[in-house]
């Protein structure tokens, strides 16, 4: 008979399989929605199965228990199962179960971040709606690294082998070809949204097994077609160049000198612009993930040129200064 603990990994993965195949459909109209929804409630039952073997498959340890009263007005001794309006137990939400196997060891905070950002997208879905298609692109980030970690979880927590699904999402360039176009315009809601995510993602470690965004490279291969085209990714000059579009580049790259220092200013109490910030930040100027120069003849390498800063280096910078939050 199998455990309870064991029962919910397979929910799980039926749940996150189920998630992946509504996304890659050809024609789905509310497929970021509907992945969403049934992504974090994968990572629910996971998380609810890791709790469960932590405390030897004891059900009663996933109830909430409330402190209750009387007919007469006195409290009970102990605090009481809340239930729901049907009479079954309440459990312990995604939230309450990812925060404690944080404090354990268990999962790491930058996996806790990723799903932070999962549910603001699920309830920006679920409580009213995503009019912009570049909610479409953070889905795909995000929802890319929600994947990744499952499966890392899955291994980890429970020698669960997915190598036999095809666990992953169809690259956003053969889904939605118009997105950066349309991804110009937000609204107050979408724009809020979009800042809370590139906000958790200033958390990224490049090292470690978890992720709280991931960007999706399409890659070329040869083809046996004869008229295909032929393709290299190279760092030579007479290679075939593939570059991000202006929208891209900005949201990669948000930062000048000038933004990335007032944020730090704001960031950190020990802040200075001093030597020691700039020895700190030079360094990185010339890591992609960090930093992009942008030259006015991209291909002159010796145009004037200006830096532009991805958010991601203020997981290097949070190492040097106090932050103030």
């Amino acid at each position: 008979m199998k455990s309870r603990a064991k029962e919910l990994v397979e929910k799980a993965v039926g749940a996150m399989v189920s998630a992946i195949e509504i996304y890659n459909k050809p024609d789905f109209k509310y497929r970021e929605e509907t992945f969403a929804i049934l992504a974090i409630n994968s990572w629910e039952l996971l998380v609810k199965a890791q709790w469960l073997q932590r405390n030897n498959n004891k059900v009663r340890s996933l109830y909430v228990r409330e402190k209750c009263t009387k007919k007469d007005g006195t409290p009970y001794i102990r605090p009481r199962i809340k239930m729901t309006a049907s009479g079954n137990p309440f459990t312990h939400s995604l939230d309450y179960l990812s925060k404690k196997l944080v404090e354990v060891g268990d999962l790491s905070d930058t996996a806790l971040k990723n799903l932070d950002a999962l549910r603001e997208i699920r309830d920006s879905s679920v409580h009213f709606y995503n009019s912009n298609n570049l909610f479409a692109l953070q889905l795909q980030e995000v929802g890319s690294a929600t994947v990744k970690n499952f499966v890392t979880a899955s291994r980890n927590w429970f020698d669960v082998d997915l190598s036999k699904f095809n666990f992953y999402l169809m690259p956003l360039a053969f889904l939605h070809s118009d997105h950066t176009a349309a991804g110009l315009i937000l609204n107050k809601e979408e724009r809020k949204v979009a800042e809370y995510i590139r906000n958790l993602d200033a958390a990224n470690d490049p090292q470690g097994q978890y992720s709280v965004t991931v960007n999706v490279d399409v890659k070329f291969s040869r083809s046996k077609a004869t008229d295909a085209l032929s393709v290299q990714l190279s760092r030579e000059s007479d290679a075939m160049k593939v570059q991000l579009t202006e929208q891209q580049f900005k949201d990669r790259y948000p930062l000048t000198y000038a933004e990335l220092t007032a944020e730090c200013r704001a960031r950190y109490s020990d802040f200075k612009e001093n030597s020691t910030y700039h020895d700190i930040r030079k360094p990185l100027k010339a890591d992609p993930k960090y930093c992009r120069i942008r030259r006015l003849d991209p291909d002159n390498p010796k145009s004037t040129g200006k830096a532009w800063y991805s958010r991601s280096i203020f997981t290097v910078l949070d190492q040097h200064y106090t932050k103030n939050y």
